[in-house]
């Protein structure tokens, strides 16, 4: 499978990415790729049982068997785990309910009537900018920001008149190597906070408590050296290159996938979507009053058992409920007002048909919740994690090289372990004690993982929302394939991390504080 590679490239740069896309479309489509990465996984992990292969998660004593799928308990765990395995899978409810309500304000009318009236003024030069403040403002939706803002942003570019995919792209590249970082307190700080306090409680000396705040000024200021890098890259680099591959700008006729939304070319607001949109907005704020107030009504069901948010409460697992009711309920009121949903049996056959262009990903999602889970059971991603931190804390490194020789190590494992909670919990129970002995603030051991736990994650066909893009592309280009994604996005991973590490060694270097009291130096 290929997508149109230009013929005759115009640049170095074209002819680089030219041939990372002719190589990385020889990966075959998706299904096959992890149908043939699961039978690969369960022989080496038969192996590697049968060689006897333990695993020892850093902070615990007891030593674990890496466990063989063609062993008798592999086929016993594989036959009566198959249901449990795909629907577990942790994209899948998301990705379903999050679309759910986007198919209903698509087909609403809701979302092209908030477009024409967002940017029907607004200069088409800064809507890469725009783009990716609004995806780093949007990272606080969690994963949901991967679903939600790219098709929209496909739709904002095609009316301001510029290139669809270049939108697209350039949004799900801030929403997913920039996945870290916000220019608000997200659920992910809370998440890992919390994974680094625990680990420091074992310490002599465990230097300045970590909070959900210990990584945000420096948080704040990589939002914005990204969002600037972001909207460059689109403008500079990943439209003009569209434009040379004569990628086009509409949704092909016949074209099957995700993500279809409305080509809006006419920006002119009717009468009846002005009224739509003021009773949207009603139906907003009333949505957001009740989320309010069962989240800070002392006793409130968004508060966990002492009372709080932190570290963990129902208020940071309700994300996939809220990003659906501030989709839903609005999208109901608009359509009830202009006529789109005039009928109650409209609402479901709006559901129905997101749900069938979500079809081929549940297909996949089979497939990649059964290879997630041997990855899991079999403990050969463990294995990887403790072997790699081991192999870094052999070549005894210290100083500032070693903080580099670990963000390599995190996004070299984030090509093969996505879940950042699941890669963090074993790295920082090695890292955290290792980096405190030479001095570094566990809060700072902290903020270097996330630039190699996000720059990459965009590369790697193990990420499910990689795979949910294509898919999307595909309206545009049926032909595309994953090479195509990996060469328009590897310029976004290189430029994001060397950014990011630019930005870790200027806080290093000017010994500025990373979050409130948090310096780089216990």
């Amino acid at each position: 499978m290929s997508s149109s590679v230009e013929t005759a490239p115009t640049t170095r740069t074209d002819r680089l990415l030219g041939g990372v896309e002719r190589i990385g479309n020889k990966i075959p489509d998706p299904f096959v790729l992890f149908v043939g990465l699961f039978l690969v996984l369960s022989i080496v992990s038969t192996v590697m049982a049968a060689l006897g292969t333990t695993v020892r998660i850093p902070g615990s004593e007891e030593v674990q068997d890496v466990r063989g799928l063609f062993t008798v308990e592999g086929i016993r765990w594989l036959t009566t785990n198959l249901v449990d395995n795909f629907v577990s899978f942790p994209p899948l409810g998301t990705v379903v309910v999050i679309l759910l309500a986007v198919g209903l304000a698509q087909r609403s009318g809701l979302m092209s009537a908030l477009i024409k009236v967002a940017f029907a003024g607004a200069p088409t030069w800064a809507l890469p900018y725009a783009v990716a403040a609004v995806c780093m403002v949007g990272h606080v939706m969690a994963d949901s920001v991967m679903i939600v803002i790219p098709p929209l942003a496909a739709m904002v570019f095609k009316a301001a008149g510029r290139h669809p995919v270049a939108g697209l792209l350039g949004a799900f590249a801030a929403a997913g190597a920039a996945y870290s970082t916000s220019f608000v307190v997200t659920s992910l700080d809370a998440l890992f906070s919390g994974i680094t306090q625990s680990v420091t409680a074992s310490l002599p000396d465990a230097g300045t408590p970590v909070t959900p705040v210990s990584n945000w000024f420096y948080n704040i200021a990589c939002s914005v050296v990204l969002t600037v890098v972001c909207g460059l890259l689109i403008t500079k680099v990943l439209e003009p290159r569209l434009t040379r591959q004569g990628v086009p700008t509409t949704q092909q006729e016949g074209s099957e996938g995700i993500g279809t939304v409305e080509d809006v070319s006419d920006l002119s607001v009717s009468r009846d979507d002005r009224r739509g949109l003021r009773r949207a907005g009603v139906a907003a704020l009333l949505t957001v009053a009740v989320l309010v107030a069962l989240t800070v009504v002392p006793g409130s069901p968004m508060r966990n058992e002492s009372g709080g948010y932190l570290p963990e409460s129902p208020l940071l697992d309700s994300v996939a409920f809220i990003v659906f009711a501030l989709l839903a309920v609005p999208a109901l009121a608009f359509g009830r007002s202009t006529g789109t949903l005039r009928h109650l049996v409209d609402v479901p056959k709006a559901m129905g048909e997101a749900v069938r262009d979500m079809a081929p990903f549940i297909v996949l999602a089979f497939v990649l919740g059964q290879f997630v889970a041997l990855f899991t059971w079999s403990r050969v991603g463990s294995w990887m994690a403790v072997s790699g931190a081991g192999g870094l804390d052999a070549l005894d490194l210290d100083g500032f090289e070693a903080i580099i020789a670990f963000i390599v190590l995190a996004s070299l494992l984030n090509l093969f372990i996505t879940s950042g909670s699941s890669m963090w919990t074993i790295m920082g129970a090695v890292f955290v004690p290792m980096f405190a002995l030479l001095g570094y603030e566990p809060a700072f051991t902290q903020a270097a993982f996330r630039v190699g736990d996000s720059a990459t994650q965009i590369l790697t066909p193990l990420n499910p929302y990689l795979v949910l893009v294509l898919a999307m592309v595909r309206r545009y280009e049926p032909q595309a394939g994953l090479g195509t994604l990996i060469a328009r996005f590897l310029p976004f991973t290189i430029c994001f991390w060397i950014a990011w590490v630019l930005m870790l060694s200027l806080w290093f270097l000017l010994d500025l504080p990373f979050g409130p009291g948090q310096f780089a130096r216990m």
